[in-house]
């Protein structure tokens, strides 16, 4: 598998193989990418100024799409990097994964909070470690159990989206631990209903709608945890229009934190494959949040849109024309329609902004 970093240029060894082209100003390739550096390109690299390079590790993997050289030129001059993503490490991830294994089996223990706070600093942390203002949605990956995997993943993209939404750091810190929370009453859930392979009945499916008012008793009980996580967790499956649950409240009478987690939340649920679904594309998902301008709060769907990343830069996509493309550049407000440039052809595709690209989209 081929990985691309970043790497100073007075660290760079002999051997390395760099990930970019190195151009003049006349747009003339000085170094190709994929050359093997030696001690001379290296010393040419730091006379020439250049501090820093991409380059490349791993084993390149046969089936890697083929880019033309008049392509790859295009790519380097045209590549934008995407807006700094949230990122989490391994052993975060796993001591995050353990960690909301143990809230939702342990809901009365004297621990809670703290093991709560735990987590969410490990969110905050990996949020403000590197200024992160955006989510590679196709990236979060925490735990294979579902209400785990979800409670992690609604939780961080709901901090993101807070943070493009205007919220304080302590709101977005909340909004982290409503996340983390937001399902903690499926744990008084009758396993038989929780767990059940198949869709649920309507009888079924009552007793689950209560899984919000669950959690919302468990919180009560808890001193340390604020009303605005309460509310959060209480109202995240209401709707705008009055027509969610438990209580059927209108955007007036919803707290802001439900009203992120409500799209978030509906948008994690849809690409995740359960027993009796299969998941929705990513692509898919994000075009059914779209079409639920009469059910979301518009200024927090704008958020979620301007926030999340469906399609990394450097990604080969398949478009509707039939060529291959590589994704050069995010189009902020536009995230079914990024840059691209044909892998073969050189041509590049601005389906965001360039109307001549309109009947153009990405399969």
């Amino acid at each position: 598998m081929i990985k691309r970093i970043f790497v100073r240029t007075r660290s760079l060894k002999a051997g390395m193989k760099i990930d970019q082209a190195i151009v003049d100003r006349m747009g003339r390739i000085l170094i190709a990418r994929g050359a093997v550096l030696d001690e001379y390109l290296i010393d040419s690299l730091l006379r020439m100024g250049v501090t820093s390079i991409y380059i490349r590790e791993g084993e390149e993997d046969p089936e890697e799409e083929k880019i033309s050289l008049l392509a790859q030129s295009v790519i380097e001059k045209t590549r934008v990097d995407d807006r700094t993503k949230v990122k989490l490490s391994e052993s975060v991830k796993k001591r995050v994964a353990q960690g909301i294994q143990y809230l939702y089996n342990n809901t009365e223990s004297q621990d809670f909070t703290d093991a709560t706070n735990n987590i969410a600093n490990d969110l905050m942390q990996a949020i403000s470690d590197n200024d992160a203002i955006a989510v590679d949605i196709g990236a979060l990956k925490i735990s294979d159990e579902y209400t785990f995997k979800h409670s992690v993943d609604v939780a961080t993209m709901a901090m993101i989206v807070a943070k493009q939404h205007g919220l304080n750091k302590n709101q977005i810190y909340e909004i982290g631990v409503t996340g983390l929370l937001h399902d903690l009453g499926k744990s008084k859930i009758p396993n038989e209903v929780l767990n059940k392979p198949a869709r649920l009945t309507d009888e079924e499916f009552e007793i689950m709608k209560q899984h919000s008012v669950y959690g919302y008793n468990i919180l009560k009980e808890k001193e340390s945890v604020s009303d605005q996580v309460r509310l959060g967790v209480l109202q995240h499956h209401e709707k705008v229009n009055g027509k969610g649950y438990p209580m059927g409240v209108c955007a007036d009478k919803m707290h802001p934190y439900a009203k992120i987690l409500s799209v978030v939340d509906i948008y994690d649920a849809l690409v995740t494959a359960r027993p009796y679904k299969k998941a929705f594309s990513q692509r898919d998902a994000v075009e059914m949040i779209m079409s639920m301008t009469n059910e979301l709060d518009l200024g927090v769907m704008k958020s979620f849109l301007g926030s999340m990343i469906l399609y990394p830069v450097d990604s080969i996509v398949q478009l509707s024309n039939g060529e291959k493309a590589k994704v050069v550049e995010n189009n902020s407000g536009y995230i079914l329609r990024p840059k691209v440039v044909g892998i073969e052809s050189g041509k590049i595709y601005d389906l965001g902004k360039d109307m001549r690209c309109n009947n153009i989209i990405i399969l």
